[in-house]
């Protein structure tokens, strides 16, 4: 089970983006880096192309973030927290807040 999904609120740690939040937006490489909404965002030049109708110009395109420079939002205790995964009564696996103690989700 992995501790950090999609559409979970992360808070970035450490880099350029220090303390700002957003959503997980999608998983790439593996699960080791997260592209986040509005975290990392890179200018790109691209070219135009009068063939296929595409125009040029500078576009803004969110860049992947490694998954150890991000932490999951607590709306709790209002930062981030480790996750962990814990074993309910009836058996399902389930993730928690280590700062606050919440569950995360059920999986179903």
């Amino acid at each position: 089970m992995k501790k950090i999904k999609k559409g979970d609120e992360v808070i970035v740690v450490t880099g350029k983006d220090k303390g700002k939040r957003g959503s997980v937006l999608s998983i790439v490489d593996g699960g080791e880096r997260l592209l986040v909404d509005g975290i990392n965002v890179a200018k790109k030049h691209v070219k135009g192309n009068p063939n296929t109708g595409e125009r040029g110009g500078i576009i803004t395109k969110n860049m992947p973030i490694h998954r150890s420079n991000v932490m999951v939002y607590d709306p709790v205790s209002q930062k981030g927290s480790r996750v962990g995964i814990r074993i309910l009564k009836d058996g399902q696996r389930a993730r928690y807040l280590k700062a606050s103690d919440q569950l995360v989700d059920v999986k179903e």
